[in-house]
């Protein structure tokens, strides 16, 4: 996969102030209020950034949290995962491989087959209809 490495001014003229807190300073939407939280087309889910192919639809669930929530995402090579110990606790960060956004975190609490919940911000996110 070819990185993709920008400035942060180049990055601002891409994406709007919000965009560009949670995808390149780790920010994060609040709960609920995320455009695909309850979003059920069926498709392809991007990064907003590059358009790396991160999540199918079908690998969407509700997992009440208030943010979109996914069990797997396309293929393992298309995330990164972090260890991440801001905010007084352990998590695991997860970005997109190619242009390194922050997406959200991965938990180990989600529903079967993988067990896991890719709890990942809307606004780091675009859609694709399929």
């Amino acid at each position: 996969m070819k990185k993709i490495t920008k400035s942060d001014a180049e990055w601002l003229e891409q994406l709007n102030e919000d965009e560009f807190y949670v995808t390149r300073k780790k920010g994060t939407e609040r709960a609920f209020l995320g455009k695909y939280n309850s979003y059920k087309e069926k498709g392809v889910y991007i990064c907003k950034c590059c358009g790396n192919e991160l999540f199918e639809s079908d690998a969407k669930f509700d997992s009440g949290t208030g943010w979109p929530s996914y069990f797997k995402a396309i293929h393992t090579n298309n995330i990164t995962e972090h260890i991440d110990k801001s905010h007084g606790m352990t998590r695991t960060e997860v970005t997109c491989s190619a242009c390194d956004a922050h997406l959200g975190h991965l938990f180990p609490d989600g529903p079967k087959p993988t067990g896991l919940r890719y709890c990942i911000n809307s606004i780091s996110l675009d859609f694709i209809n399929k």
